[in-house]
């Protein structure tokens, strides 16, 4: 199963990585990469931060070349402001790909006219895209959901509207604003707006093994699978969907080692980008994903809460997988 194109830009497979916020810095995005993602997303960015100059922001647009192709995400309310903003993110980084997010369903956000918020006017994506589509060079994508609830899915309008404006593509997350991330996602709407779309569809939502993401693209046609969750301590899963779409062969399971090593790398990258002590911090999260399914990992999950440098952290891993080791020798 070969890639396909977005604009001007070549996806060499069918895997996505979703744009998470507080997750898809550049450490797990190159990670991501290397295990086979076609495709990685940064975590939204807000066009007033960008337009602010404020430094956190600005860090957030930084691409590792290795991580090409890579599309930058950018949130806001107002047609000026997210323009300027997608002006700054064309001129100024060397992203691929910029996309528009009106899937957000954090208030903070749709308080300030942005992410899901749109969802409710067909009208306001079109000129919001155009706008967006028109001022910049790059290929402008959109990631929306559903609609706002179960009795505003306005899901075909909107398609229609983000590819009249100029997007090239339109990932699609089918829940709407109300559910959350929660309940299940309805693959059925993603279907139907695959079919009215003269752009790629990249599906999202509940994507959780390789079956599942051939499944999708077998059935409901979408271009690509956009994977979130599942790949959280977990980038075998975009290493597994991408070789069992290509061969219809699924990789085996990671060894123990092999997940704390990567895990372990995962953490020197962050390091290498925010510091030791916030890096660490930030680990403990990841930490306790990249241990999920490991036998008896719980006790090794709250000493990893309390690990405040990266020794410590390598101790405790490593100390638990050469437990798992004689274990498994024994037996």
């Amino acid at each position: 199963m070969s890639g396909f194109k977005i604009g001007n830009v070549d996806i060499k497979n069918r895997a996505v990585l979703a744009p998470m916020a507080g997750v898809t810095n550049p450490a797990f995005r190159l990670i991501a990469k290397e295990f086979g993602a076609g495709l990685v997303c940064a975590e939204m960015v807000s066009d007033k931060g960008i337009l602010l100059e404020n430094a956190r922001t600005l860090r957030m647009l930084y691409v590792d070349e290795r991580e090409k192709p890579l599309s930058l995400q950018i949130f806001g309310g107002s047609k000026e402001t997210l323009v300027q903003a997608a002006r700054y993110v064309d001129q100024n980084t060397n992203a691929d790909i910029i996309d528009i997010n009106m899937g957000c369903p954090v208030p903070k956000v749709t308080k300030c006219e942005a992410g899901a918020k749109w969802l409710l006017d067909p009208e306001k994506v079109y000129e919001m895209v155009n706008a967006v589509s028109n001022a910049v060079e790059k290929p402008v994508t959109v990631k929306m959901r559903l609609g706002w609830d179960e009795d505003h899915i306005y899901i075909l309008d909107n398609v229609r509207a983000a590819q009249s404006g100029g997007a090239s593509a339109i990932a699609i997350h089918g829940r709407t604003r109300s559910q959350q991330y929660e309940g299940t996602a309805n693959w059925e709407w993603i279907g139907e707006a695959k079919k009215i779309a003269t752009v790629p569809i990249i599906g999202n939502g509940d994507i959780s093994t390789p079956q599942e993401a051939k499944h999708a693209i077998d059935h409901y046609g979408v271009d690509a699978v956009m994977i979130g969750r599942a790949a959280l301590g977990n980038p075998w899963m975009l290493y597994q969907t991408v070789q069992y779409l290509e061969t219809g062969e699924l990789p085996p399971e990671p060894a123990a080692r092999e997940k704390i090593d990567i895990c372990m790398l995962h953490l020197d990258r962050l390091i290498a980008i925010k510091g030791e002590l916030t890096a660490v911090r930030e680990m403990r999260q990841h930490a306790a994903w990249y241990l999920k399914g490991l036998k008896g990992s719980g006790p090794v999950r709250k000493q990893i809460n309390e690990a405040e440098s990266r020794d410590t952290f390598g101790i405790i891993l490593y100390h638990f997988v050469e437990q798992l080791e004689r274990q498994m020798q024994e037996v």
